[in-house]
Formats: structure tokens, C-alpha cells, sequence
């Protein structure tokens, strides 16, 4: 079993980013790839828990980790913070027999890596600047929001394809670049 690829959509909220996820996981999924995900949210009070359920009821009495199993479903609810929670989460999913996992948002843990392949999505072209010069190589394409407005940006060599319009072709990219690259 070979490890995972590592592909994370990145940008500012609003920026198209969920789509652009949806795209590659459908595609790919399409194309015969097992896929997992990982979504970042940004609310600092979010819970997938609900006060007063079960599950709520376990991790108020003091359980760190709570699973609910159900016929089709398995969620872990670990009570702990995202930079503890992560590294976790990304070694079990690789694990998995995956042979991607996208990451949506995640920016300050993701960008800089070298590791890690991008897709960066954007409003506008000053948007874009700041998130280009704030992500470390490798970038395969530039999509979401942006990819529906003319801009231009200097010295960049990184396509732009509108996931909504185009996603064979951000497919093909990132299947030819990330998954099944010629060496």
C-alpha cells in the first residue's frame, strides 16, 4: 500500500474553495481513486455535538474521545485542539488505503509545506498576490472565484482552471502531477 498524496485547496473564505474540493473529489472518484478529505472551520465555537445528546452527555462527563457507530456512519469526536488533532487525524487517514487526501482551508499549517501540493483559489488579483507569495511550491493551479475574472499576475506560471467549467482538465492536472507524475 503506497502513502497517500497530500492536496490542499487554500484561500480566502468565500473564495470557491468547497467547490473546487467537490470537483477534484468527485472527479477523482470518478476516475477510479479513493479519496478522504479533511474541512477546517474556521468558527471557533463549531461543534459537530449537539448539547443535551448522548454523545454531548459522554464528553461533558470527561470521555476525550467520544465514536458513535451507526450502520453506515462512524464519527470520533475528539476533544482536544487543532494542532494536536491534525497530525492524528492525518496519520490515521493514512492508513486508510487512501490514495489522496484533499485538505480545504488549513493555510498556516499547509502552505508552506513542500510536501504538500495546492490549489489556491481567490477573490480577486490582489487576493491572489497575497496568496501566491504565501504559499510555498508545489502549486498545480489556481482556481475557484478568480478563475471566472481577468487578471494577470506577473512572472506566474501557474494555470488558472475554472473547476465549475473545466474540471476534466483540473483533474487531468492534478492525475498527472500529483498521482501519477512521470519521473
Amino acid at each position: 500500500m503506497s502513502t497517500p498524496k497530500l492536496l490542499a485547496v487554500v484561500g480566502t473564505k468565500k473564495s470557491g474553495k468547497t467547490t473546487v474540493v467537490e470537483h477534484i473529489i468527485s472527479g477523482l472518484t470518478r476516475k477510479g481513486f479513493r479519496i478522504g478529505s479533511i474541512k477546517h472551520i474556521h468558527h471557533p465555537d463549531f461543534t459537530i455535538d449537539s448539547e443535551g445528546i448522548d454523545t454531548w452527555r459522554h464528553a461533558k462527563a470527561g470521555s476525550r474521545i467520544v465514536t458513535t457507530l451507526s450502520k453506515n456512519e462512524t464519527v470520533l469526536i475528539i476533544e482536544d485542539e487543532l494542532e494536536s488533532t491534525l497530525p492524528s487525524a492525518l496519520n490515521f487517514m493514512m492508513s486508510q488505503g487512501l490514495d489522496m487526501i484533499v485538505i480545504e482551508g488549513l493555510h498556516s499549517f499547509m502552505g508552506q509545506r513542500t510536501d504538500i501540493f495546492k490549489v489556491i483559489t481567490a477573490h480577486d488579483s490582489e487576493d491572489l498576490k497575497v496568496r501566491i507569495n504565501n504559499t510555498a511550491p508545489p502549486i498545480v493551479a489556481i482556481s475557484g472565484v478568480i478563475a471566472d475574472k481577468a487578471f494577470r499576475l506577473p512572472r506566474n506560471n501557474v494555470p488558472v482552471i475554472n473547476a465549475m467549467t473545466n474540471s476534466a482538465k483540473l483533474i487531468e492536472k492534478i492525475e498527472n502531477e500529483v498521482l501519477r507524475p512521470k519521473n
